[in-house]
C-alpha cells in the first residue's frame, strides 16, 4: 500500500483497552464491517488504530487508513479513500468504482475513521465496497452506525475506574511526574475525579494538562462546580456528551481570552496548520500568537506534530468543533474563513513563483501536508458569492502539483465549479480556462478542451492569453497526431520568452521538441529545444528535467542511439521517485519497454508493458491517448516477436509486480545480460515455471506427479532464496530470466 494508505503514529501510550481489542479482532474475524461507535472522545479512533496495528500482519494486502473528519463534502469519501490508495483518477469513471476496481482483487483492511458527518455517503460507500469487494474488511468509527446490512455495532465504553485512573497517572506524569503522589487519599480522589470525567479518555487527558498549576483534589471540585452549571449545555444530547462539553468548557475558561480567540480562529483549519499560517488566520503577530500556541499546546487544546523538520499544530476534531461553534458565537466566521483562504490563496501563488527554483520538492510536501486545507478554502470559496476568484487561482496553481499528484479529475472537478461561480469578467477566468482545458486534455477528452479554449478565446484581449490558448492547442494537436503542433509550439515558446515567462515557456518547449522530431525528423531542432528545458530550470529542478529527458527518449528510441534513450529514460524514471511523480512514472516506464523492444529484448519489453499497463491504470490515462504512436508500434512489435502466448506470460508477469518491484525491474537495465548461476535448483526452476504459468499448488502436483505438500516445500525455498513474499514476484523472476 502506500505510503499515504499508513496508520497514524501513537505519540502517547496506550492505556487499557485489552477486552475490546480482542471483542473488535474477534469481530473482524467473522465479519466484513465493524462500527465502532460512542461519544467524541471515548477513544474510538485510538481502537481502531490499535486494533488495525495488531491485525495488519495478517492481512495479505495491508491495511488503508482514512481520516474522514478532513472531508467536509459528502461526495469526496470515495476521492479521499482513492487518495489513500494512490489512485488517479479516469475518465468518466466515479471515484468510488475506481477504488471497488483497485481493491477487488486485494485482501485489505480498510479503516474509515469519524464517519459521522457524512455517514449517509460513507453507508453507500461501503455497501458498494462489501458488494464487490469479497475480501476487503472494514473497520469504521462513528458517533453512529452505518446502517449497512451485515455490519457488527461494537459501542466502545468509557475507560473502567483503574484503566482511567493510569491514564491520568500516565499524563499526568509527562507534564509533572512528582504532582500525583501514592497515597489512599490520592487513589479515592484520582477514582472521584475520573468517575465525574465518566472515563472519557479526551476528558481525563485535559484534566490532566492541568496538574501543573491545580492538584488532583482541586481539579476534581473545579470540574465538578463546572458540571452542575453546565449539565444542560447540550440539549438532548447522551450524558457522556454533556460531560465532555463540560470538561472541554472547563479548559476552555482556563484559557487566557487571547487564548480563547486563537483556539476558536484556528479551528478554520482542516488538518494541521503551521506557525505562520496561525498567525495570518488569527490576524496577529509570529511572535505573539508562539506564546498563544505555547499556552494551548500546554493546556492540550493544540497537538503538537513533527513533519521532517518543520512543527505543526492541529486540534483534535471534538475541540476543532467546540472552537468553531465559539467561532460563530463570536461573529467572525466569515472574516476569519476568509483569511484562511487567502493564506492558501496566496500559499498557491508562492508554490508557483518557485516551483522551478530549488525549493520544488519542498513545495510538493508542503502542498501535500496542506491538501485539506487547500479543499477547505476550495469549499468556502465556493460558498461565497465573491468567493470564486479563490477558487480560479487555488486550482489552476501550480498546475505541477495537481498532476503529479495524480489528482487532475479533482482538480477539474473544483475549477468547473469555480468557473461556472465566477463572473464572466473575472481577471482570472482566461487563464483557468486553459489550464481548466490542459487538465481536461490530460483526462483524455479533446472535444471538452476545445470547448475550454473557445471560451477562453472569447474573453480576448490578450496576449500572454493567446499564447496560453496555442500551448493548449499545440498539445492537443500532438495527442490526436494531426500536423502544425511543432509550428504552433514555435509559436507558443517565442511568445512566452517575449514576455519572460520562463516556466510557462517549459512544456511548449517539450511539445516543439518531440513534435519537431516525428515532424521533420529534425533531430538538431528537437535536441535544442530539449536542451532548453533544462538550461532554463537548472540542476535543482526535477518535474521539467525529467520531462526533457523523457523528451530526448522519445527522440532517441525513434531516430537515434536506443543507448542514448536508455540512459534518458532511466534518469527522468530516478527524477520521478525522487519527486513522487506518479503520471511521469508511466511514462518513463512505457518508454523503457520500447527501449527494450528496439534492442531486441522482447521478453523485458513484455514485461515492462505490464508494468506500465498497472501504472497507467493508477493514474487515470490510456497510453493509446498519451503516447499512441509508440507505444502501438512497439508493443504490436514485442508481440510479434513472441507470439501472443510468450507476451502474455510476460505481460502477465509485470502486471504482478507490485511497484517498488516493477520500478526495480525497470532500473535494471542489465536484466537481459547473460545469465548469472541460478540460485535456485533444477527441479524449483521447473515449479517456478509453472507457477509463473499461473498453476495452483494442486496442478503443478499432478503436472509433476509429486505431491502437493513437496510443491509448496519448493516454492517456500524458491521465495526464501530468491528473497521475495509472493508467487507474482516469482512469476516475474521467470519472465525475467527468459
Amino acid at each position: 500500500m502506500p505510503e499515504t494508505a499508513a496508520l497514524p503514529a501513537e505519540l502517547t501510550s496506550y492505556v487499557g483497552r485489552g477486552r475490546e481489542g480482542a471483542e473488535v479482532r474477534e469481530l473482524l474475524g467473522g465479519s466484513r464491517l465493524v462500527t465502532l461507535t460512542g461519544p467524541g472522545g471515548v477513544g474510538k479512533t485510538r481502537l481502531a488504530v490499535r486494533v488495525a496495528a495488531d491485525v495488519a500482519s495478517s492481512v495479505a494486502d495491508g491495511v488503508v487508513f482514512a481520516e474522514l473528519a478532513e472531508v467536509r463534502d459528502s461526495t469526496l469519501v470515495a476521492n479521499l479513500v482513492a487518495d489513500r490508495l494512490g489512485l488517479h483518477g479516469r475518465p468518466g469513471v466515479a471515484p468510488a468504482r475506481l477504488v471497488v476496481e483497485h481493491l477487488r482483487p486485494l485482501s485489505a483492511l480498510l479503516v474509515l475513521d469519524n464517519c459521522e458527518h457524512v455517514v449517509d455517503a460513507c453507508a453507500e460507500f461501503v455497501g458498494t465496497l462489501l458488494a464487490d469487494c469479497p475480501r476487503v474488511v472494514v473497520l469504521a468509527t462513528s458517533r453512529q452506525s452505518l446502517a449497512v446490512p451485515g455490519e457488527q455495532v461494537l459501542p466502545v465504553p468509557p475507560l473502567p475506574a483503574a484503566d482511567a485512573v493510569r491514564l491520568f497517572r500516565e499524563r499526568a506524569a509527562r507534564l509533572w511526574p512528582e504532582a500525583v503522589t501514592d497515597t489512599p487519599d490520592t487513589e479515592r480522589v484520582l477514582a472521584e475525579l475520573c468517575a465525574r470525567l465518566d472515563g472519557l479518555p479526551l476528558a481525563i487527558e485535559l484534566a490532566a494538562a492541568r496538574i501543573r498549576s491545580l492538584s488532583p483534589r482541586q481539579i476534581a471540585d473545579r470540574l465538578a462546580d463546572r458540571l452542575g452549571l453546565l449539565k444542560s449545555g447540550l440539549p438532548g444530547a447522551p450524558e457522556r456528551q454533556q460531560t465532555l462539553r463540560s470538561a472541554i468548557d472547563w479548559s476552555h475558561e482556563l484559557c487566557s481570552p487571547a487564548e480563547k480567540a486563537v483556539w476558536a480562529r484556528t479551528s478554520v483549519f482542516a488538518g494541521s496548520f503551521d506557525l505562520d499560517a496561525a498567525a495570518f488566520v488569527a490576524g496577529l503577530p509570529p511572535d505573539e500568537v508562539l506564546e498563544l500556541v505555547d499556552g494551548l499546546l500546554d493546556k492540550s487544546v493544540l497537538v503538537r506534530r513533527q513533519d521532517d523538520d518543520v512543527v505543526r499544530y492541529q486540534q483534535l476534531e471534538s475541540l476543532r468543533e467546540y472552537g468553531q461553534e465559539r467561532l460563530e458565537a463570536s461573529g467572525e466566521r466569515e472574516r476569519v474563513a476568509r483569511r484562511h483562504a487567502d493564506w492558501f490563496d496566496r500559499l498557491a501563488a508562492r508554490a508557483e513563483a518557485e516551483w522551478v527554483s530549488g525549493r520544488q520538492r519542498r513545495w510538493i510536501v508542503d502542498l501535500t501536508r496542506d491538501h485539506a486545507n487547500l479543499r477547505a478554502a476550495l469549499d468556502w470559496s465556493l460558498s461565497t458569492p465573491d468567493g470564486a476568484g479563490v477558487a480560479l487561482r487555488i486550482t489552476a496553481r501550480p498546475l505541477e502539483y495537481w498532476v503529479l499528484r495524480g489528482l487532475v479529475g479533482e482538480a477539474k472537478g473544483w475549477l468547473t465549479r469555480a468557473l461556472a461561480a465566477a463572473p464572466p469578467g473575472h481577471p482570472d477566468r482566461g487563464r483557468a480556462l486553459c489550464v481548466c482545458a490542459l487538465y481536461t486534455l490530460w483526462l483524455g477528452d479533446v472535444d471538452g478542451a476545445e470547448r475550454l479554449l473557445a471560451e477562453a478565446e472569447a474573453v480576448g484581449g490578450d496576449p500572454v492569453l493567446a499564447a496560453r490558448i496555442l500551448h493548449v492547442r499545440s498539445f492537443a494537436t500532438m495527442l490526436t497526431v494531426r500536423p502544425g503542433s511543432a509550428e504552433m509550439a514555435a509559436a507558443t515558446c517565442a511568445a512566452f520568452r517575449e514576455h519572460g515567462l520562463v516556466r510557462e515557456e517549459l512544456h511548449p518547449l517539450f511539445i516543439h521538441g518531440v513534435s519537431v522530431a516525428y515532424r521533420t525528423g529534425d533531430l538538431a531542432a528537437a535536441h535544442a529545444s530539449l536542451r532548453r528545458m533544462r538550461d532554463l530550470v537548472g540542476e535543482d529542478e526535477l518535474f521539467y528535467r525529467a520531462m526533457s529527458l523523457f523528451g530526448e527518449a522519445i527522440v532517441e528510441v525513434e531516430f537515434g542511439d536506443a543507448a542514448a534513450a536508455t540512459r534518458a529514460a532511466t534518469e527522468a524514471l530516478r527524477l520521478d521517485l525522487r519527486l513522487g511523480d506518479q503520471q511521469g512514472r508511466a511514462y518513463r516506464l512505457d518508454t523503457l519497454a520500447w527501449i527494450a523492444d528496439r534492442a531486441g529484448e522482447h521478453g523485458r519489453a513484455a514485461t515492462l508493458f505490464g508494468v506500465a499497463a498497472t501504472q497507467w491504470e493508477r493514474i487515470g490515462t490510456a497510453p493509446e491517448f498519451a503516447v499512441g504512436i509508440p507505444h502501438g508500434t512497439h508493443i504490436a512489435s514485442t508481440r510479434a516477436a513472441l507470439g501472443e502466448a510468450r507476451f502474455a506470460k510476460a505481460f502477465t508477469a509485470g502486471r504482478g509486480m507490485s511497484e517498488d518491484d516493477g520500478v526495480r525491474f525497470a532500473l535494471d537495465v542489465g536484466a537481459s545480460s547473460p545469465k548469472r548461476p541460478s540460485p535456485i535448483s533444477s527441479r524449483e526452476h521447473e515449479v517456478a515455471k509453472l507457477v509463473a504459468e499461473g498453476l495452483t499448488s494442486r496442478e503443478i502436483a499432478a503436472a509433476l506427479v509429486i505431491s502437493q505438500r513437496t510443491v509448496e516445500t519448493h516454492i517456500q525455498h524458491i521465495l526464501t532464496k530468491l528473497g521475495f513474499g509472493n508467487r507474482a514476484q516469482i512469476a516475474a523472476w521467470v519472465a525475467r530470466q527468459e
